[in-house]
């Protein structure tokens, strides 16, 4: 029996704007069987203070078992891993 596998994902969808690169990420781990726990950041303000909490400059941020994987590049790297 396999066990299953979660990752966290931050990403961005405001009342003007959904990033592509949220929806890939998500996408990307549904694929590959990921139980996805997803935190939309609504706002600029959110996404803003995500990134200055993270040290990071973009979204999505992916995390698989606590570790930042990164944004969906990183991701698509991360499981094309043997």
């Amino acid at each position: 029996m396999t066990a299953t596998r979660r990752a966290t994902l931050y990403r961005m969808v405001t009342p003007d704007h959904t990033c592509p690169f949220g929806v890939k990420a998500k996408a990307l781990l549904d694929e590959h069987g990921f139980e996805v726990e997803e935190h939309i950041l609504g706002t600029r303000a959110e996404v803003d203070a995500f990134e200055a909490e993270q040290g990071v400059s973009t979204t999505p941020q992916v995390f698989v078992d606590g570790e930042r994987i990164g944004g969906s590049d990183e991701l698509e790297r991360f499981l094309a891993r043997p």
